[in-house]
């Protein structure tokens, strides 16, 4: 290999290992992360459709958005904010019986009719 095409290859991981950090940084926001490395979103996907190992790193990354808003939903709950606690106990205690239902009460009688071709006009 020619030390060109090495140089090359070295830029390319180099760009890589930016746009990965970038990524955590934006927490996964593409257009942030290549405008800060410095690339258009095609040379992003590019990268992420033709490189298993970039492309397992970067989906790796798509938690750290999940964990961020998650942190922001228990400083929410800590500073007693009631909407944040419902939401948290909505999504998070169904199990413990948390949940909205709509209970529809039905003391009328229901009669039910077929209908032929013959009686649809």
């Amino acid at each position: 290999m020619n030390k060109n095409k090495k140089t090359g290859l070295d830029r390319v991981q180099q760009t890589k290992r930016a746009l990965v950090e970038a990524l955590e940084q934006s927490l996964g926001v593409v257009t942030t992360a290549c405008k800060k490395v410095g690339i258009n979103r095609t040379t992003y996907y590019n990268y992420y459709n033709s490189d298993p190992d970039f492309k397992k790193e970067v989906d790796s990354l798509s938690d750290v958005a999940l964990d961020f808003a998650e942190s922001k939903l228990f400083s929410q709950i800590d500073q007693n904010n009631t909407a944040a606690t419902i939401f948290y106990l909505k999504t998070k205690g169904k199990h413990r019986g948390y949940v909205e239902r709509q209970e529809v009460d039905h003391s009328g009688e229901l009669q039910v009719k077929q209908i032929t071709g013959m009686e649809i006009k």
